[in-house]
């Protein structure tokens, strides 16, 4: 389909709406396209759009109250897709300048909104959205950036004479990006540099001076962008200096990253530690050593199942933790929750002089030192080397199905480490709960390389068995590459809905029970990656 085809044009039969248009979908991960012919677009999603499609549903659905979760889904669907999809699939190729092309080079911190991203994004977010009973109650007609300017707007008096449709719609367009930059001169404040997209230069003069802002900041045009900065001479130069896009730093990190979506972000954490007198707040030489070539990005995007937020740290000094992949998939299939960690024990071993040496530079170190060695003698603990043993080679925690409505659940977690100086920790752990008054009897199971500790044997024999987890359709697609991460966790939030959902109402418990489950994995092997998804049903 192209963004060209007029409203009414018709579509083969089908008798299953649910079923998809295929036309070779780019994922989130992949380059944005500006080609709509390369886009996959739900069935349904045709008919939300205006175009005729014999056999879809001709009533729109009754009108459904909303609770908090779907006036938080509702705002984001409202700046993104407005009426519907309506106003958004106007242009569904999403290309054109974006905000980095417009901003100065020497940026450290950036983040983007994108109200007009690539076709895929708008056919995912739809698709998400009809998902949700009641959804469509939640969209207009309207410009969704009437919405966002209504939102800011709000009770203030100073914009209290701004009409919209007369002194905004002629000339703001879809797009905003704000730059953080280095002090200007011998300033310690970092400058600050707005880039918003118009479509009149002219109009849009003469409606940022309503606003009031073009007596409190300076005002540049560049490319299709109004560039607002602290002064009119820090705006000028804005606009003719190199730009973001041109920074290699920021494309090679952005170019990692993927897909931008619908808001994307990029910042030098050394810079911005380094600006913000993060030493004099308490972090040492060695560690803002460390981080002083650390970049981050990231991005906010959407597939027709799920939510991605996906970053990664670039630069830096490299990891020196010994991490391995994580097994959170051989955890039993019946899991409803777990997390699991790999490199900790190494790297509280390796990060345990530099938290003395933090301790003792504080000025109740000496206090820090003694109550420590205190604790050790009073317990027979030994620190740090009882919990670089307790945390091994990775860390496994897990909460099952079976018991959640039951006054013990069943919880547990298994350490790949020393099994036999493992339990002998854990066995003053006990000894320690119960001279406190809070006894705590744990089922324990060692193994080969491992030991496995639960609130019941039947649940510390069940971990120690490799289990299916990773079979699940859920768990795959809430934990990508699953075998390679290094940390991982995943909520089984279907498994999880006797507990939460007795409590609401119809119409809340129809839109909560639309999440599915939400997955986190990552690596810190080298440079540092990290994928979240929450899933639908």
């Amino acid at each position: 389909m192209s963004a060209d085809t007029p409203p009414g044009a018709s579509f083969p039969e089908n008798p299953d709406p649910d079923r998809t248009i295929e036309h070779r979908t780019p994922q989130p991960w992949q380059a944005a396209t500006n080609d709509a012919h390369t886009q996959q677009l739900p069935y349904g999603a045709a008919e939300e759009l205006g175009f005729n499609v014999p056999g879809g549903t001709e009533d729109a659905p009754a009108k459904r109250g909303r609770g908090w979760l779907i006036a938080a889904i509702s705002a984001l669907f409202v700046l993104i897709l407005g009426g519907g999809g309506v106003w958004a699939f106007s242009q569904l190729n999403g290309g054109g300048t974006q905000p980095q092309d417009v901003l100065p080079g020497n940026a450290i911190a950036y983040l983007r909104l994108d109200l007009d991203p690539a076709a895929n994004q708008k056919v995912a977010l739809l698709a998400i959205g009809r998902k949700f009973p009641g959804i469509r109650d939640s969209l207009s007609d309207d410009d969704p950036r009437k919405a966002l300017f209504e939102a800011i707007k709000g009770d203030s008096p100073d914009l209290a004479k701004v009409d919209y449709a007369k002194d905004v719609e002629p000339w703001l367009g879809d797009r905003a990006g704000l730059a953080v930059l280095p002090p200007a001169g011998d300033g310690k404040d970092p400058d600050i540099a707005v880039a918003v997209q118009v479509k009149d230069e002219a109009a849009a003069r003469d409606g940022i001076a309503k606003l009031g802002a073009e007596d409190e900041f300076g005002l540049a045009f560049r490319d299709g962008y109004a560039i607002l900065a602290k002064t009119q001479a820090a705006a000028d130069g804005y606009a003719k200096a190199a730009t973001l896009a041109q920074n290699a730093e920021f494309g090679g990190d952005t170019a990692a990253v993927g897909e931008p979506g619908v808001m994307s972000f990029w910042m030098n954490l050394g810079k911005l530690a380094a600006m913000s007198g993060a030493e004099a707040q308490g972090l040492n030489a060695s560690t803002l050593e460390s981080i002083k070539d650390t970049r981050f990005a990231g991005a906010l995007r959407f597939d027709d199942d799920y939510a991605e937020l996906a970053a990664i740290t670039r630069g830096g000094q490299p990891t020196q933790i010994d991490a391995q992949p994580v097994k959170i998939a051989e955890l039993p299939a019946s899991t409803v929750g777990a997390v699991s960690l790999s490199g900790l024990g190494d790297g509280f071993a390796k990060q345990w002089p530099t938290i003395q040496q933090a301790a003792q530079a504080n000025p109740d170190g000496q206090v820090f030192t003694k109550s420590l060695e205190q604790f050790q003698q009073l317990y027979g603990l030994s620190i740090p080397d009882d919990v670089v043993t307790l945390l091994g080679k990775s860390l496994t925690i897990a909460l099952d199905q079976e018991g959640l409505d039951g006054q013990q659940p069943n919880v547990g977690a298994v350490l790949t480490t020393d099994p036999v100086k493992a339990q002998g920790i854990v066995t003053k752990l006990e000894g320690i709960l119960a001279g406190s008054g809070a006894p705590l009897r744990l089922a324990t199971k060692p193994g080969d390389g491992q030991l496995v500790v639960a609130s019941s044997p039947e649940y510390a024999d069940k971990l120690s068995t490799k289990g299916t987890l990773g079979d699940s359709e859920s768990f795959k697609l809430a934990v990508p590459e699953a075998d390679k991460a290094t940390y991982a966790m995943y909520v089984d939030l279907d498994k999880l809905e006797p507990l939460y959902l007795g409590g609401m109402k119809d119409d809340e418990k129809a839109n909560v029970q639309v999440l599915r489950a939400a997955g986190l994995s990552g690596s810190y092997a080298g440079s540092t990656e990290m994928t979240l998804r929450v899933l639908f049903n």
